[in-house]
């Protein structure tokens, strides 16, 4: 559990470092697409969000549903579940490609950290068939002593309010 006594180091400053906020954005691309599910957990803090609205431009995950609205605990169960060698909808596994570009720093919310917002693409390749998903993240990233932690995961999907079947791999 996270000791909220002890002052989080401030991040570098946004301006001087865009590119090690992109070089930890493509880090978790790559754990996500070769399947370290667990290592990827790893970067988010113990108060984590990770949410994937139902609807463009929803400002509040709890004025309705949202397509995934996981804190750490949700977080670790849907990594458990996609570990499982006897989870049916990963049987075969799914093959994903992401690619994170357009990164830059957004105005600070007053909150610890520094929103860092990226464009993405994924490509997810399962039984013959192949799914494009594409948006923007906005990730509220923290320092933990040495490290850099995701303590905000916002995904907004072009296509966040078209029928989306059987979303399983993290984006």
């Amino acid at each position: 559990m996270l000791d909220k006594t002890k002052k989080i180091p401030a991040l570098p400053d946004a301006k001087l470092d865009v590119r090690a906020y992109e070089a930890f954005l493509i880090h978790e691309a790559r754990l996500l697409d070769e399947g370290f599910f667990d290592d990827w957990v790893a970067l988010f803090t113990d108060d984590a969000r990770y949410w994937v609205p139902i609807e463009a431009g929803q400002a509040d995950p709890f004025e309705t549903v949202s397509l995934m609205y996981d804190d750490r605990r949700l977080l670790e169960t849907r990594v458990r579940r996609l570990s499982d060698p006897r989870i049916y909808s990963q049987e075969p596994r799914s093959r994903t490609s992401r690619t994170v570009n357009n990164v830059t720093i957004e105005p600070s919310t007053g909150e610890p950290g520094v929103i860092v917002r990226s464009k993405f693409v994924l490509v997810e390749y399962r039984r013959e068939d192949q799914r494009l998903f594409a948006g923007t993240y906005f990730h509220r990233l923290v320092g933990e002593g040495n490290a850099m932690r995701i303590a905000m995961k916002k995904v907004e999907l072009v296509n966040c309010d078209a029928p989306l079947d059987g979303l399983v791999v993290p984006f």
